[in-house]
């Protein structure tokens, strides 16, 4: 990806969603061209020149001391996914061109993380890599996830956008949808150089116009936690909540797991769906006994 583009751009939207009002400076004359603050004022609120903010947001950042981010976060207002995107950024345009180079990214995960995932037989968990591959699962979250993993290689940002399945899996399809474009802007700012990532992008802005209008956005969110409501093909719609771990041996990597709040009827039916998961379980067992 441009580096300089994605400076540029992250720092434009950022400035221009940012009314005088709410970074507590006076308005003077009624006329204001831009629809947030002008680049004085957030070289005022940064305490950088006009003309260094300038050349910042023409996308070069480099040389640029933690120092001048963090007060450039600041006069943003950017959160912590925003600011730990903007110290990406920078750290790329700052890296020289021999360390340019993409991570090298998992394919498959390791037998100990799949023996760990088995042994979870009342949390639905999935693990991802970094371009949002399902790389593994145990049998609750294959169960709860089956409509992605009807596909040989399933890929939870192309299920949501190019699937037609996903509008009704995610009774709340346009917040899922930001939400994953939001995580995915905070994995391109920490491997830009990943070619499988820039073509998955790509294609995405290719061939669908809720991601490209998103992605163009620049929006970026942490994805650790949160609630999940899903309407799945067996037990119906389900509100679970969900907590993802990186992998610390493994970077890129993250696993989410998810459970149901106690006494719902979430809980119920997470219970339903692992009762059909240890039937159908059992039902292949039996067959396989008798072709054996």
């Amino acid at each position: 990806m441009d580096t300089r583009s994605e400076v540029r751009e992250f720092l434009s939207t950022r400035r221009a969603r940012l009314t005088p009002d709410k970074a507590g400076l006076p308005v003077f004359g009624g006329n204001r061209r831009v629809p947030g603050l002008r680049r004085e004022e957030v070289s005022l609120l940064a305490g950088v020149s006009v003309d260094y903010y300038t050349r910042l947001e023409r996308g070069d950042l480099s040389g640029a001391s933690d120092s001048v981010l963090d007060s450039l976060a600041r006069a943003l207002q950017l959160d912590d996914a925003e600011t730990a995107h903007l110290f990406d950024l920078a750290r790329t345009a700052n890296a020289s061109p021999v360390v340019r180079k993409p991570r090298k990214k998992a394919e498959a995960i390791r037998p100990s993380i799949q023996r760990l995932l088995d042994a979870m037989t009342e949390a639905p968990a999935l693990v991802r890599n970094s371009s949002f591959d399902y790389l593994g699962a145990n049998a609750l979250g294959r169960a709860l996830y089956s409509p992605h993993f009807t596909d040989p290689a399933p890929n939870s940002v192309r299920f949501a956008f190019l699937n037609p399945a996903a509008h009704d899996f995610y009774p709340d399809w346009d917040r899922v949808t930001r939400e994953l474009v939001a995580a995915m802007r905070g994995e391109a700012g920490r491997n830009p150089f990943d070619r499988r990532f820039t073509d998955l992008v790509g294609e995405l802005s290719t061939r669908s116009d809720r991601f490209r209008t998103l992605w163009a956005a620049h929006d970026v969110r942490y994805h650790r936690s949160g609630v999940k409501r899903l309407r799945h093909p067996v037990v119906g719609e389900i509100e679970l909540v969900y907590e993802a771990f990186e992998l610390p041996s493994d970077p890129g990597l993250r696993m989410s797991t998810y459970t149901a709040e106690p006494g719902t009827a979430s809980e119920e039916k997470l219970k339903m769906l692992a009762s059909w998961v240890a039937t159908e379980s059992a039902s292949a067992d039996q067959a396989a006994s008798a072709e054996a």
